[in-house]
């Protein structure tokens, strides 16, 4: 008996020094957060560092990403609600539609319609990124996903890893390894917006308002449509809903294919912002979308888009906020440790993410 007691009491004492140092990290953080961010205001006040158009324009710089990692995380999200499994080669997904992309803007910029019709061709290379995202996700499925379906979750995760090497792979020899560069945005978006008497830049502008909209169609169409109803169903229980009617293995494509489409829609979205792409185009900007997808709430798809924006403030403002603060030097360069820094603070705080998890009943189980 006493050994018995012994033990439960040492399993207490452990899980005591857990959550104490679970609560210095939390105390530390938010002690340090507010010195940063104390010493930041009062740089600004002494005319140090930068100007309130300079901290204006790096926040809009950073909505504007963050609203492209919030749809790719949506892709993440909605996999992750139905079948249960972090689908790792939707990085990939998101490059496939950025080469494409590539392809159309290039051939449209040397025929001469890039500029002199500018909304038609961002249309054009718009469509081309979506329709080959959303091929590159359907075929994924059907070709490395569907045949383990009923697999250990471990083996699907696996197979996710490969499928992002083999997509890396197959457009660098398609394409090359290379960077290649989009052609200069036309006059119409290149240039800048007045609103509110302040000069923003019409691209970022744009970004953001594709990104809405998007967001805003995606949600239609998840909780408006009979297509929807049956892909929250699935998400649920998969047999029950088999059951009930639905057609699961169509569902599940339609799942990959709307994932598919907001990745080519992100991948416009890079070409505007960053103009650059590659084979590895997608490995970063994955890792982030996914690091949103959880920072929101895995299967949450409002919570994937919060999550994008966030991690997109997080990345932007976060060093000059609270590093530049803090007398750390060379801020600019620790963008990538302070927005994974920050999902770790939130996780610790609310381990679910920011509006909780989503899950079907065979995750809960």
């Amino acid at each position: 008996m006493s050994t018995a007691a012994d033990t439960r009491s040492s399993r207490r004492f452990r899980l005591n020094w857990v959550d104490g140092f679970l609560w210095f990290i939390r105390v530390t953080a938010l002690i340090a957060i507010v010195v940063g961010v104390a010493g930041s205001i009062q740089n600004l006040a002494a005319g140090e560092g930068p100007s309130l158009e300079q901290w204006r324009d790096l926040v809009i710089s950073s909505l504007s990403t963050g609203f492209m990692y919030g749809l790719i995380a949506l892709g993440y999200s909605m996999v992750y609600g139905v079948l249960g499994f972090i689908n790792f080669a939707h990085g990939e997904v998101f490059m496939s539609g950025a080469m494409a992309g590539f392809v159309a803007a290039a051939l449209l910029f040397n025929n001469g319609f890039w500029d002199a019709n500018p909304w038609v061709s961002m249309l054009v290379v718009l469509i081309v990124a979506m329709v080959t995202s959303t091929l590159v996700a359907v075929i994924t499925e059907r070709v490395a996903y569907r045949a383990l379906r009923n697999s250990p979750r471990l083996v699907p995760l696996i197979t996710s890893i490969g499928v992002s090497f083999f997509l890396q792979y197959a457009f660098a020899g398609l394409f090359g390894v290379q960077v290649r560069s989009y052609p200069p945005p036309p006059g119409a978006i290149g240039g800048e917006v007045v609103v509110f008497g302040a000069a923003i830049g019409a691209a970022k502008l744009l970004v953001i308002g594709v990104a809405v909209v998007s967001m805003i169609a995606l949600w239609l169409f998840v909780g408006r449509t009979k297509t929807g109803r049956s892909m929250r169903a699935v998400a649920e229980d998969k047999e029950i809903a088999g059951l009930m009617g639905i057609n699961v293995d169509r569902t599940i494509v339609t799942t990959f294919a709307v994932g598919g489409a907001m990745a080519g829609v992100a991948a416009l979205l890079w070409a505007v912002l960053f103009r650059t792409v590659d084979f590895l185009t997608g490995f970063l900007p994955g890792i982030k979308a996914f690091t949103a997808a959880v920072l929101g709430g895995i299967g949450n798809l409002p919570g994937a888009m919060l999550g994008g924006v966030l991690l997109g403030l997080f990345e932007g403002v976060g060093p000059l906020l609270v590093l530049s603060g803090l007398g750390i030097p060379a801020v600019s360069q620790l963008k990538d440790a302070v927005a994974f820094s920050a999902l770790v603070l939130v996780l610790i705080f609310k381990p679910d993410g920011l509006l909780g998890e989503r899950l079907g009943s065979e995750d809960r189980a």
